[in-house]
This record gives C-alpha cells, sequence and structure tokens, in this order.
C-alpha cells in the first residue's frame, strides 16, 4: 500500500509530465518573460494547493528519481529559454554530455577560485562574493535579465 508522500510524488509526477509535454507542443504558453522550469513549478502549486517550496521540493524528487523525465525537463528549459529566445545558442546546441562537462568545468573552476580567495584574502572575502553571486542572480531571476546584466547592475 502506498502512503501519501508517494501518492503525492504521483500526482505531481503526473502533472508535471502533462505541462511538459504541453509546452512541448505549445511553447507559446510560456510567457515572453517567464521562466519555463518556473511556470512548471507553479502548475504544481496549483493544481496540488501545496507551498512553492514544498512543490519545488517535490519537482526536484520526482526530476532525481526519473532520469528520463529530468531530461525531456531540461530540454523543454533550454528548448525555450535558449532556442526560443536565442540565449546561448552555443551552449544549446551542444549534446547533453558536452553540456554536462561545460557546467562540471565550471563548478570546477568557481571552486578552485573560491578556494584560492579564501586561501589568499580570507572568509569575508569569499562570503561576500558568494552574497554578490547570490543576490546577482536572485536579480536576474526575478527581472528577467541575463546574470551579466544583473551584476552590472549591483555595481552600478
Amino acid at each position: 500500500m502506498k502512503n501519501s508522500s508517494d501518492n503525492k510524488e504521483d500526482t505531481a509526477k503526473q502533472i508535471a509530465s502533462e505541462e511538459i509535454n504541453n509546452v512541448q507542443v505549445n511553447p507559446a504558453i510560456i510567457k515572453q518573460n517567464e521562466c519555463a522550469a518556473c511556470h512548471i513549478l507553479f502548475k504544481l502549486v496549483d493544481k496540488m494547493q501545496v507551498s512553492e517550496s514544498d512543490a519545488s521540493e517535490i519537482l526536484s524528487e520526482i526530476l532525481f528519481h526519473d532520469p528520463k523525465l529530468n531530461d525531456i525537463f531540461i530540454e523543454m528549459v533550454e528548448n525555450i529559454h535558449m532556442k526560443k529566445r536565442m540565449m546561448g545558442m552555443p551552449f544549446s546546441i551542444k549534446s547533453r554530455d558536452a553540456k554536462d562537462r561545460y557546467i562540471e568545468s565550471n563548478f570546477k573552476n568557481l571552486l578552485a577560485e573560491l578556494s584560492s580567495n579564501f586561501i589568499n584574502y580570507g572568509s569575508d572575502i569569499v562570503l561576500r562574493k558568494l552574497l554578490i553571486l547570490a543576490i546577482a542572480l536572485e536579480i536576474a531571476q526575478n527581472i528577467g535579465i541575463d546574470y551579466h546584466a544583473a551584476t552590472e547592475e549591483l555595481y552600478y
């Protein structure tokens, strides 16, 4: 017998799968500045009557446990944000393995830079840098601009 957590995840998986399919069939569902991933997330919030954080946790769980759905979700997000909006074209045309290697390489570079800053300048500088990165990302996500533009906004 399934518990309520399994039923909730099954329901969320069905909602997410259906909405991802809807977006793939009709990308115009995603408004011009709307985030494709957030669209799926808010469908879960609306249809399941859960909080945004609960929906985010459920979506993360179902994507983690279903690699095929995760790949379809990533493909949908890339299609909307990169191909349809013509952002990040060189990245969007790479294979999934090439994209993963690129992201991993950038992640390793960031960790190496933060480690070096920690050794050379101390934890206060690293914490400030992480805070600025987080704020710039939040600005970019909230007002629909690219990360570079958001970072520039912080400096001005």
